[in-house]
């Protein structure tokens, strides 16, 4: 297979077309943005450690029965996956109260909240991703109700799945960002999965492993995006 031009460069990741066009190019960055790119830095390794956590997951929740982009690793920075007719709309799943969410509404972070809480966003980084409802999404035209009950129920299967699979890694499955797209006609899960995308906390100390210490300027950033590669997979890159 062969790297051809590239179609795009966003925050994370440069995507380049193949010569199967059926199949992308990707290439993850170790560039770091927070609060709609606001806040701008660079983490080192960051992508060969996303790159590596996301083929980790997808690859665990291709063999749990969840369909997603994934097909197989390149390098340790690069991956190829599947072609997707994107769906403008970022489900948020949360099982703890932290971030926008706590801050919003005035809770604690970290509080249980019982089940888990479902949140959209329109994706438009011109918007800076607000929130919407089913409402929304039908008058804008982003899913279908039929579509938008299948991704539901995929990102809550996907909850069930690693809040199951991380906390035999002393890892809390806080909340998480996921996308979805369309590959012929099928829906399926697509970008990534990994401590840019999820809030990983230690099960014991609950010391934050994600981009949160970037965000709030805690340090060890690479150390602990590290860490959870190493809880995954018993091995450190170099």
């Amino acid at each position: 297979m062969q790297k051809l031009e590239k179609l795009y460069e966003g925050k994370a990741k440069k995507v380049y077309k193949t010569d199967q066009p059926d199949l992308l190019w990707i290439a993850y960055k170790d560039d770091a943005t927070a609060f709609n790119s606001l806040k701008k830095g660079n983490i080192a390794n960051k992508g060969v450690l996303n790159n590596l956590i996301s083929a980790h997951f997808f690859e665990l929740l291709a063999v749990s029965g969840v369909p997603n982009h994934f097909v197989k690793l390149v390098n340790e920075r690069e991956q190829i996956v599947k072609d997707l007719e994107i769906i403008p709309v970022e489900i948020i799943v949360r099982n703890l109260a932290a971030g926008s969410m706590a801050k919003r509404l005035g809770l604690a972070e970290g509080l249980d909240l019982g089940s888990p809480v479902v949140d959209y966003c329109y994706k438009s980084d011109q918007l800076s991703d607000p929130l919407i409802n089913d409402d929304h999404i039908r008058a804008l035209k982003l899913a279908t109700p039929g579509q938008m009950q299948v991704i539901r129920e995929i990102a809550l299967k996907v909850n069930q799945i690693l809040t199951a699979y991380l906390i035999e890694k002393n890892i809390i499955l806080v909340d998480f960002k996921l996308e979805f797209g369309l590959h012929k006609e099928e829906i399926i899960l697509g970008d990534e999965i990994s401590p840019d995308t999820c809030r990983f906390w230690d099960s014991q100390t609950k010391e934050k492993l994600d981009k949160d210490r970037f965000r709030r300027d805690l340090g060890r950033v690479e150390e602990s995006y590290q860490e959870v590669y190493r809880r995954l997979t018993g091995k450190e890159i170099q």
